[in-house]
């Protein structure tokens, strides 16, 4: 299996976790080294998803986890296709908080403070290259055990809050913990945040 924009190896942590031989590809070396610290039973190599550093047609199938929209997409399939066997798939998938559930559609609007949430799911729905079958998509949802905090914690680590000014970011993550504070179902302590995983899956021709 490989995971592709592996980050700091949080999905190839899952992969391993159920037995599978997983190869990391990241281009990052700080992000890579944690990942490495993290999944030591891993191989880790230095990649991207336009040159991914393994031979040809021996890949199962090939994981993204939140990267997927980051790729040269063209290229990516391009690549992906050289490094899968046939019958092999590539999975791109990403988390999203539930806006379902309209405490969390209330907070992820405050969060994005007017900005428009990314179609890259979407969008990539309708990707079509020649070495693959079209791709399949389903949707999961599930829960993360959250504090306040750590909520916030991670909120922090998006590019958005990490780009934006100081005094920006501040105010934001003020306006969040607010909220948080004050909503009855994140109020008191540790709770569960509703989540969506959605799954894409393109079969290699």
């Amino acid at each position: 299996m490989l995971d592709l924009g592996a980050g700091t190896g949080k999905l190839a942590l899952g992969l391993t976790a159920l037995g599978l031989d997983v190869t990391a590809v990241e281009p990052d070396p700080e992000m890579r080294a944690e990942l490495e610290r993290a999944v030591p039973s891993a191989t880790s190599l230095a990649g991207q998803a336009e040159r991914i550093p393994v031979p040809g047609g021996g890949v199962d199938a090939v994981f993204a986890g939140q990267a997927f929209h980051w790729f040269d997409v063209p290229a990516a399939m391009t690549e992906i296709g050289r490094v899968l066997r046939p019958g092999g798939v590539c999975v791109p998938m990403w988390n999203y908080e539930d806006e379902s559930v309209p405490w969390v559609a209330e907070f992820t609007a405050l969060g994005r403070d007017g900005t428009r949430r990314p179609a890259s799911v979407e969008d990539l729905r309708e990707v079509t290259h020649p070495a693959f079958e079209s791709f399949e998509s389903d949707r999961f949802h599930h829960t993360q055990r959250r504090t306040a905090e750590s909520l916030l914690e991670t909120i922090a680590t998006y590019s958005k809050v990490i780009v934006a000014a100081p005094e920006e970011s501040a105010a934001l993550l003020g306006r969040l913990r607010q909220f948080l504070a004050e909503n009855p179902a994140t109020a008191d302590g540790e709770f569960d945040l509703p989540l969506v995983t959605t799954v894409l899956r393109a079969r290699r021709r």
